[in-house]
């Protein structure tokens, strides 16, 4: 199938009409296995929410049946020891397994519903392109994207490292708790996004891809109702940036006070 064939299918950019259509976004999360380099979704968490309330419409959670059921692929997961777990999940029927062109119909058809032109989540640079590299790795490029034509992306840790994160309390409590890297950089993870948010340094993100979502759609309410002007959504793997300027420029300040 050639990529313009694709965009026949469901051509988002055709239907925009106003900016009313971006009350609903869809947020998404990915857990991999196979490298770093190239990695492989084999679950989808998503979520349609109402940016206006914060409201979840629809929620999925999708387990990728060429990819969970290749036992060399998932040795490689970096949580491999969650696989017992997603079994019973699945028994449970509290995740489903589907084939991947089939996890992409069922997005495709909540965009469609919902009238969603914007897609994000935190590090939406390596979602897209774990996305991107499961369809093609699965279907031998005979679908190239995962995401129908012309959607826009937003990333919502540059929005939390140009927000809240990047504020002297955050830095304070980071320093406080030891939310520091072994190079010295205040860290901006998702998990420690939401630590501070709930004020739980003990909170241990659950690294599957709904309930990481559900989490990540709070610290995007929470960047929203900042009203922060100088707040920012593009994908930027060098956003955490941000979050070491405010503390040197916190530390500077202590030097000369």
């Amino acid at each position: 199938m050639t990529a313009s064939k694709q965009c026949d299918i469901i051509d988002l950019s055709k239907e925009r009409k106003s900016k009313e259509m971006e009350k609903f976004v869809l947020v998404i999360d990915t857990e991999t296995a196979n490298s770093v380099e190239q990695p492989l979704p084999y679950d989808f968490g998503w979520a349609v929410v109402d940016t206006e309330t914060g409201e979840i419409m629809e929620e999925r959670s999708f387990v990728v049946a060429e990819i969970f059921l290749d036992s060399d692929l998932m040795s490689s997961a970096y949580f491999a020891e969650k696989i017992p777990m997603y079994w019973d999940d699945l028994k449970a029927g509290k995740r489903v397994m589907k084939t991947l062109v089939n996890i992409r119909k069922i997005l495709w058809a909540d965009m469609k519903k919902y009238s969603i032109f914007k897609v994000g989540a935190y590090n939406m640079g390596f979602d897209k392109r774990a996305s991107r590299n499961d369809i093609r790795f699965i279907t031998g490029s005979w679908l190239k994207w995962f995401f129908p034509y012309k959607t826009e992306y937003f990333c919502i840790w540059h929005m939390a490292c140009t927000s809240f994160l990047n504020t002297p309390e955050y830095v304070n409590f980071a320093k406080t708790h030891g939310f520091v890297s072994d190079a010295g950089n205040i860290q901006t993870s998702a998990e420690c996004a939401y630590r501070y948010l709930k004020n739980d340094e003990n909170f241990t993100e659950s690294h599957t891809g709904l309930e990481d979502v559900k989490i990540e759609v709070e610290i995007m309410m929470n960047c929203l109702k900042t009203g922060d002007e100088s707040m920012k959504d593009t994908i930027y793997s060098a956003c955490w940036m941000n979050v070491q300027r405010k503390r040197k420029e916190m530390e500077l300040c202590e030097v000369f006070a």
